[in-house]
């Protein structure tokens, strides 16, 4: 034991592999520690990263106290995180409300079985984006025809922007259920917050805070523990699928697919990795190869914990909403009010508060997302400049985007349409615009002119095919009992 510390000190610098291994954390937090400046390291001659042994001294008291290691490890993580947070976004709890009173347990299914399908959808948007250093739109449009590039960037901004008048909607009525403000000018008022912050404060500085309102959803956890369900009905549910061949069944499996494999995220997680591109190339190791692999491995430590995270709220809300509704006989969710009672076991009267905290939360977090995901798209094609870094002086085009989203969506809530029934269409329509783009990303991950030797592993190859067929059979059963 003492030959090995004597050894360690004799060797004076560390590989960040050899650094993240002395102090006992994740590559993520390793490389974070050096971006934020709380390790020094110096670049070799080979281009790689070394960090010296009085370094890792530092580290190990910086994170001596166990509180402050996952404060750093959460801070560390980045656009998958922001991701997964932003896909129990208002359409989410609105869609998963939904069907847990309407159909109980037994759509349960979809939050197990939907887990790998979403991991690997979104490391095949991350892969592109870290790879070709370009947004999904700017890959697309360099390989493919731009005419196809043109129809699924309109279909991409339409269901992106009937999603932002459905969140809107949800959280005007989320705070006139608190106040008894008036709904239209509640409405007014988030447009123009969500407007404001993204253009003048930066989405990359107001969401470090956002994402701690939107850790209220996490209150369907804890309630889905309190009203005592049985957990070997809840199991069976789960781990046994039980489809129900109607066509209200059938859409309500669209709607959840479309709700959690949502088109907007996959234009945003490639063009959040390109963000991180930046960042990391300022301080991270030159040289290709290295730079890809370690990014890839972050990645997919970021992704992962983003996508279960979304799926335990997803999981959760289905089995709270199932229990206090479902079983006693309430079948249908036509009011804020309403959905804000499966919190009633946990909150009591304090039920509102926490309901409108995380409809309001996840909302301005996700509002700027679907905003963004159609700028980032359209500025490629048209070869804007483009980035929530950069100023509105300095990216005009892609901010007027961003802007004219919100406000067009913003004007949907004036056609009187009821906010919760509009959360769960626009869950719907994202997942039919799903299929398509769905088909175009698989083909782009997997083209070796494109992705050199990043294409998909195979376990993405096999779980994103099988997302493109459940949904095309899916399709063509709801359209068959639309015919019949």
């Amino acid at each position: 034991m003492q030959s090995e510390n004597q050894n360690q000190e004799k060797k004076q610098f560390f590989t960040l592999s050899e650094f993240r291994r002395e102090i006992g954390v994740s590559l993520v937090l390793a490389k974070k520690l050096v971006i934020w400046g709380e390790v020094e390291a110096v670049k070799a001659a080979d281009g790689t990263l070394r960090i010296a042994h009085s370094e890792i001294l530092t580290a190990k008291k910086l994170l001596g106290n166990p509180y402050r290691k996952m404060r750093y490890f959460f801070r560390a993580l980045g656009p998958g995180v922001i991701t997964g947070a932003s896909d129990d976004d208002p359409s989410g709890i609105g869609t998963y409300s939904s069907v847990g009173a309407q159909f109980g347990l037994s759509i349960l299914w979809m939050a197990a079985w939907l887990l790998p399908v979403m991991l690997a959808v979104q490391e095949v948007c991350a892969r592109i984006g870290i790879v070709t250093n370009q947004g999904l739109a700017g890959v697309l449009q360099k390989h493919y025809r731009k005419k196809f590039v043109v129809i699924a960037v309109a279909f991409l901004i339409i269901a992106n922007v009937v999603n932002i008048g459905a969140d809107l909607g949800a959280m005007a009525a989320s705070l006139a259920m608190l106040t008894n403000f008036n709904f239209y000018l509640g409405a007014i008022f988030f447009a123009l917050l969500s407007i404001a912050m993204e253009v003048f404060v930066g989405y990359h500085y107001y969401v470090k805070f956002l994402k701690w309102l939107a850790i209220s959803v996490l209150a369907y956890v804890v309630t889905g523990f309190i009203i005592h369900p049985d957990w070997r009905e809840v199991f069976q549910w789960t781990f046994w699928p039980q489809i129900e061949f109607s066509e209200k069944y059938i859409f309500a499996m669209v709607a959840v697919f479309g709700t959690t494999i949502t088109p907007y995220l996959f234009f945003w997680q490639a063009s959040e990795e390109v963000e991180e591109n930046k960042l990391a190339h300022k301080l991270l190791c030159p040289k290709k190869d290295y730079f890809l692999h370690s990014r890839i491995a972050r990645m997919r430590t970021d992704v992962g914990t983003g996508m279960i995270l979304a799926n335990v709220v997803f999981f959760f809300i289905v089995l709270t909403t199932a229990q206090v509704f479902f079983k006693n006989g309430i079948n249908s969710i036509e009011t804020a009010e309403q959905a804000a009672l499966a919190l009633r076991p946990l909150a009591g009267d304090y039920a509102y508060f926490l309901f409108a905290a995380g409809i309001i939360g996840t909302g301005l977090l996700a509002v700027p997302i679907l905003a963004g995901s159609g700028a980032y798209a359209l500025a490629e094609i048209m070869k804007w400049r483009e980035g929530l870094e950069l100023k509105f002086t300095r990216a005009k085009g892609f901010y007027l985007v961003i802007i004219c989203s919100v406000l067009v969506g913003l004007s949907l809530n004036f056609f009187h349409i009821n906010p919760i029934s509009a959360l769960y269409y626009s869950a719907f329509l994202n997942g039919i615009i799903a299929l398509p783009l769905l088909i175009a990303i698989m083909i782009v991950g997997n083209d070796k002119k494109i992705m050199g030797h990043e294409t998909h592993p195979h376990w993405v190859k096999f779980f994103g095919w099988l997302a493109i067929v459940f949904m095309i059979i899916m399709a063509l059963i709801l359209l068959f009992l639309r015919l019949k």
